[in-house]
Parts: C-alpha cells; structure tokens; sequence
C-alpha cells in the first residue's frame, strides 16, 4: 500500500482504536476473572465504569495496555518492514519486559504462559520455539495471550488485513501458538480491515481467510453465528457458549477459546453501538479487561470517535491517560495522542511515506486530536477554586486546550496539571507493578504557548506549575513566574526548571489567578513542551519517602534503600542494572562516585534504551576499563585500556555521550570512543550496572556536555 492510500482519517482513527483498548481494558479490569453470575449478583449489567464501586484507581497498569504498546516497538527497533520476525519481536521481550516487574503475570514456569515463554527466550530459546506446543505443550501455548496484544500491529497495517494477519502471527508466536495464534491472526485481519469497512460479517470473513478451516477459531465462529441468528436475545448465545465452549472445557488459567467466543458475539449483536457492545463482552465476564479491550479497539476503528462518543462519557475520565510498565521508563506515563501518532507514523513508513511528524515543532503536549487533553485535569481541593473546565477546541492552525473558569474571586486560583510520572494512587494498584521514570527533570526548559479569550471579563494571572514529591510521598507545588494576560492578549511562558532536591516531577500544567476581581472566562494553552539537556543532582532526598527510588527502572536482583549510600544495587545472576531518564536525553554528561563491593564487572551506562541497547563504560575483574555498546546479545568492545582498581574503593567516573564519541574519565586516566556505524545509539537515560555482584554510588550528576569538552 502506498501513503496515498491510507485512509484520509487514519490518524484519528488510531486515536479511536487507542481510545476504545483503553476504555475496554479499563472497564473490564476491576472485576476481571469474575463470571456471568457472580457480576450480575455484585454488579448488575456493566453499562459503564465501575472502578470507584470496587474501591480501586481506574488508570492502573495492565498488561493488555503495556504489552500491546510496547511488543509493537520492536518496529523500531528492528527496522519498519512487513518482514519483521518472531525472533526480533522475541529479543523486544528480552529488552522491555524487566523480571517479575513489569507487564507480564510472574505465575511461574508452566503456569503463566509468557512468563514460560520469557524464560525460553533468556536461555537462548529464540522465538518463534520460545513459545510453540512443542516446547511448552498444547496447553500453556494456547491461553489468551497472543490475543490481548494485536492491536497494535493491526493499527499499522489499515486496510491490510493480510499483513496485519503476518505481523499478528509472527508476534504471537513469541509466547503461544495453535489456537491462540489462529485467534489473534483473525482479531488482527479484522481490525485492519475495519479501517475501510464497518460490515462486521465482512470483516469475520476477513479474518478467517487468514486463519485454517479446520481450526477451532473457525468452528466456533460458525457455532456464534448460528445461535446469532437463532437467538435476538444474546444471554442465550452466552449460555451456549458456556455450555459448549466454557472454561470447564479448556484446561489452563486463562484459555483464549472461551474468551474469543465471547468477542464474536458482543461485535455480532452490537456491530454498531461501543456502549452495548462493551455492556455485552463485559457482563459475560471471564478475562474482561482482555476482552473488552479487544472488542474497544475494533469498534473504535470501525466507527471512529463519534463511535465512542455517541454513548455516555467514556473519554472525560480516562483523559488519554495509560501507563506502559517497561524498562524503557520514560515511555511509561504515556497518553492515547502520543501513540496514535506513533503508531500512525510506523502505518505511514510501513506503506512507503516519511512517517506522521508531532506538530506544533514537536511540542509533547499539543491538543492537536479532536476531543484530546493528553492527561490534563483540574486540580481539585487544596483552596483551588472547583470552577474549572477542560475543552479540546478549534483555533486557527489546529487546536487547542481551553481552560475554562468561572467565579474566580481576588486570590483565588484554579489549575489544571498532566502526568509527568508515578501518580501517587499507584500505591493502591492491586495490578502490576509500575516501572516508570519521570518525563521531565531539573535544567530542562518547561515551556508554552497561552492566550486569553478576548471574551474574558477580565484580567487573569497566568504560570507554570509543577508538582513534585516530597516526604510521605505527598505532592508539593512549585509555580514560575507569572504572567499578567489581558483579553485577547498572548504569552509565551518559560521556566528552567529548578533542582527538586532529588525528588521526582509528578505533574506539570498551568496555575490561572484572577487579578484583582472577580474573573470568568477562558485561557487557551496551545502547546506545553520540555526541552533540553538535564541540569540534575540525583541523591537521597532530604525529605525521604519511596518515589524517589521508584523513579528508577528497577532491573536488579536488590535495590536498597537500607544502606547509607543513595543508590546501592546487587545482582545475583548476569547483569543487572538501574535506569534512569528519557529517550529524549541525547548528549549530556553523567559523573558519579563509584564503589564496587563484588562483581565481575561494573559501571556507569548512557544511551540506556532498556535492559540490553545501551554504552558502558565498565571495570572489569581483568583489570581493564572499556567502553562497549550493547545491542540485544551483541557486545562490541569500542576502547579499552589497562586500570588497576580495586573492591571497596569509590573511584570518580565521569562519561560523556556526545554525537558519535563516548568518553570516560577517572582521575588521570582518559578512553575514548567513537561509534559511526548504521548500530550507534542516539539517544536514552543513564543506568548503574553491575555483573553478579554489588555497586553503590551516593552522588550522581547529569549535566549537558560542556562547550570545548
């Protein structure tokens, strides 16, 4: 396919596939598990959200949310061809999911189907054996979970439901098989397809061309469709396939059979209405927050946001919000724009064009989606001012966030903030566990673009403002200079951001102030970006509490907070290592005090792009100092040198990236290295990394790269 032919919509019908996984994911999780019988005597018909009944956040981790947006970068990774392998999209696993951390269950060797396969691939098992029936057995290889992660590879390939069929197979492969994969290549031929057709019989048959006729896929299908026709009322189609297709049925904890019949038949009696459709596939109960998020991202491309607007407000609470659990931690607190765009821009290359540029010059938060607010809410409680509304408006050139007050007394203020790490409620996620590092970081220069409506009744005080963690873990607020904005009248807004003492930013917006009377009206933020090197002194907080720690990507056996050093780390087996910062780090300078108690070898890392794409630069028990690069299970030595260094000695690292040269220095001793090559690493945070053995540091620093250095 060609750019030409993408769908004149595309964009934005990503955003309403994004959209529609997240709202069903979110929907279906807090009673995941659950049956048709126990819902419908707890809960009743599940028309809508039902977190706040059940005591729980609705944004939480998931692994149907990280797994779909994270697997789907090996694109990137490996190169954006329709030609990608199982063994690439394997060695994504081995880079992004961090052990018992992240988006996977943990439930062990043979219990958990890709927890088995992971452990195939780190003993060298390369997908696609890492997850096939012949390794693991009919039974692990044919849960749920090649299913829950497809969307993603059907949302690059619109309109091409054999290549979005191919790229489903091949991930799938990674961690299942058999029936597993028959039920993903389908959902995936499906959702593709519904780029350019809303005919959900036309879009089964799509799928199944894909699959084999003898499947079980393609007989329970045909089985769904048939009590479709038979039965109006769809209870009797679930009681049939509770019958036919339950979990008393199918061994394992989580079977995709039973589930993806419940799939079919929510999109067969509700092809055209998101609301129902999700009341179905939700009540039916099993894997919910799978199904549903399935079933949500398929209606969401078939019939775009008005789709999922023509029901009850699905997207005022969700706010684009997700998080994605990885080792690449600055991907984490993520939002539906963000990746819709992302996942567009790899559509794009993949048909032959340059990919889908963010607009506004790049800026992260830019309103540009109709409806979209990428995180933002107002503040609530605090003395704020409780009058404040959030609209996604049209301005000349695009769009834009209004922030609309009304009441505003002298003194009072009203605010609206989005993500920029961990919120605090993660501490009541019964989910998985967030890994995650802050999107912004001291030194980098917050910016944006505001005006005020030339409606407003008066004048209004506007600034930045930040949020960011303190002792107990509660949040504290920092604004910057404020700007006096009359009616119609526009500011560019600009703070360096300040050092936090160590802790992380958890939020970022703007504070509005009515200026001597009382204020009604509106201030519209076209853009809010962060750009520039880190300026940041990592250490122990004055004020202590977790998220200052938890603002590292944990991949080591035991990360301490006991020890008197700030950061001391150990590692049982292979290496392990902590992370640090953003793909949006580039050149900078990193210098720490650094202790090794045991190891093989140990070190500062730059460029950190997960577990296993990163520079080192490393002592090692030979008695030498290199500079490597590591790129999944290729290590390439760039420079080495003789160092004669010893156990229990704190030696002053320094390590630049800057360009194609990496450098280190400790005291006297200088290497340096050079990386030219089509392999070289761009971009990514900083990590502390040890070989079977244990490290400390007390006193990092990250600072640009200084002038003639």
């Amino acid at each position: 396919m060609s750019t030409a032919a993408l769908p004149n919509d595309y964009l934005e019908r990503v955003y309403a596939g994004v959209l529609g996984k997240l709202i069903g994911v979110y929907v279906g999780r807090p009673f995941e598990g659950w049956t048709h019988q126990r819902i419908m005597q707890e809960l009743g018909p599940i028309e809508y959200y039902v977190h706040d009944r059940l005591g729980v956040p609705l944004v939480v981790t998931d692994d149907d949310v990280a797994g779909t947006f994270t697997f789907v970068r090996a694109l990137e990774d490996y190169g954006v061809t329709p030609d990608l392998s199982a063994e690439a999209i394997g060695k994504a696993w081995l880079n992004y999911l961090v052990e018992h951390r992240s988006v996977l269950w943990w439930g062990g060797n043979g219990n958990s189907t890709e927890h088995t396969a992971w452990l195939n691939l780190k003993r060298g098992v390369a997908a696609p054996a890492s997850g096939s029936i012949a390794e693991n057995g009919t039974t692990v290889a044919e849960q749920i979970g090649a299913q829950i992660f497809i969307d993603g590879w059907a949302m690059v390939a619109p309109g091409q439901p054999a290549l979005a069929a191919r790229l489903a197979e091949q991930a799938g492969k990674v961690s299942h098989d058999g029936e597993s994969v028959h039920a993903a290549v389908l959902w995936a031929a499906m959702e593709a397809e519904a780029f350019v057709s809303a005919d959900i019989d036309h879009l089964i048959d799509t799928g199944l061309a894909q699959i084999p006729r003898a499947s079980r896929i393609a007989a329970l299908i045909a089985d769904i469709r048939a009590w479709h026709r038979d039965y109006p009322d769809w209870h009797d189609t679930r009681q049939r396939i509770e019958e036919r297709y339950g979990y008393d049925k199918y061994p394992g904890n989580c079977h995709v059979v039973p589930n993806h019949a419940l799939m079919i038949m929510a999109v067969l009696y509700a092809p055209d209405d998101f609301q129902r459709a999700q009341m179905i596939v939700n009540t039916s109960g099993w894997d919910t927050d799978c199904n549903a998020g399935n079933v949500g991202c398929l209606i969401g491309i078939m019939h775009g946001l008005e789709g999922i607007e023509a029901g009850p407000d699905w997207r005022g609470p969700l706010a684009d919000r997700m998080l994605i659990s990885s080792a690449d931690g600055g991907n984490a607190i993520n939002d539906a724009v963000r990746v819709a765009y992302q996942l567009a821009g790899l559509g794009s290359r993949l048909a032959g064009g340059p990919g889908i540029a963010a607009p506004k010059h790049g800026a992260q938060f830019h309103f540009s989606l109709p409806g979209s607010v990428q995180g933002f809410r107002p503040e609530r409680g605090h003395g704020l001012a409780e009058r404040l509304d959030l609209e996604n408006i049209v301005v000349p050139g695009g769009r834009a966030l209004a922030l609309r007050y009304r009441g505003l007394g002298p003194g009072q203020a009203a605010a609206a903030t989005t993500p920029t790490f961990a919120p605090p409620e993660v501490v009541n996620m019964r989910t998985y566990e967030l890994v995650a590092t802050p999107l912004l970081y001291p030194g980098q220069t917050l910016s944006a673009r505001v005006s005020a409506d030339p409606g407003n009744s008066g004048d209004v005080v506007v600034a930045l403002r930040l949020k960011v963690y303190t002792a107990e873990d509660t949040l504290r607020t920092i604004d910057g200079a404020p700007t006096t904005l009359s009616p119609g009248g526009d500011a560019e807004l600009a703070w360096v951001i300040p050092d936090a003492g160590g802790q992380p930013i958890a939020e970022a917006g703007l504070v509005i102030t009515a200026a001597g009377r009382r204020a009604d009206g509106a201030v519209i933020l076209d853009h809010l970006r962060f750009d520039g090197a880190p300026d940041l002194h990592l250490r122990r907080p004055a004020e202590t509490g977790d998220f200052w720690r938890q603002a590292w990507v944990n991949g080591v056996s035991f990360f301490s907070k006991r020890f008197p050093p700030s950061f001391r780390i150990s590692q049982d087996r292979g290496e392990g290592i902590i992370i640090h910062g953003t793909r949006q780090w580039t050149d900078y300078r990193v210098a720490a005090d650094v202790m090794i108690h045991l190891g093989l070898e140990a070190g500062i890392a730059v460029r950190v792009q997960g577990l296993r794409r990163y520079y080192a630069a490393l002592l090692s028990r030979d008695g030498m100092l290199r500079i490597v690069r590591q790129r999944d299970e290729d290590r390439l030595v760039l420079a080495e040198t003789a160092f004669a260094w010893t156990l229990e000695r704190s030696y002053d690292v320094v390590v630049e990236a800057e360009g194609d040269r990496i450098t280190c220095r400790i005291g006297d001793v200088v290497l340096a290295a050079r990386d030219g090559s089509q392999q070289a690493l761009r971009d990514g945070g900083i990590g502390l990394l040890v070989h079977e053995g244990a490290l400390s540091s007390n006193d990092i620093r990250v600072t640009g790269v200084p002038a003639g250095s």
